[in-house]
């Protein structure tokens, strides 16, 4: 059996969707057979009507969270101590509370270092997003 194929801006979409919210506030699922891709939320409007065997995940594949792929916090700690080891304790006090993604990116734009964050970030979303398919048994179309 053949890889099921899926484009990488597909993935990064609908894992942006997932990542958007809370943990299971909004879903996404990828199906295994053909590569389409299915959005849902919990929270607002589902832009999708999903297939009545969504669950079935044989067929389906539920797209991580951020959360899920080390991708969050543990993401900004690695960008402080490899971009900001000064900070690494102030970023690290940012995320014992709410709004820390927030004072998280002043912080580094207030040290001139916004678009490196972001070059970091996309770098390490499409290298995680290309392992977790890849261990999915999704082949990244290119």
């Amino acid at each position: 059996m053949t890889d099921t194929s899926i484009s990488l801006d597909i993935l990064l979409s609908a894992f942006d969707w997932v990542s958007a919210a809370a943990p299971s506030e909004n879903l996404a699922y990828i199906s295994r057979q053909t590569g389409t891709a299915y959005w849902a939320s919990d929270v607002n409007d589902s832009p999708d009507e999903l297939p009545d065997d969504i669950d079935d995940a044989a067929i389906y594949l539920a797209v991580p969270h951020k959360a899920d792929l080390d991708l969050g916090r543990a993401l900004a700690m690695r960008f402080a101590q490899d971009a900001l080891p000064d900070f690494c304790d102030t970023v690290e006090d940012y995320f014992r509370a709410g709004g820390a993604y927030g004072r998280f990116k002043r912080l580094v734009e207030s040290k001139g270092m916004l678009n490196a964050w972001f070059a970091f970030e996309a770098q390490a979303v499409e290298a995680a997003l290309r392992a977790w398919a890849q261990d999915n048994g999704l082949q990244i179309a290119p």
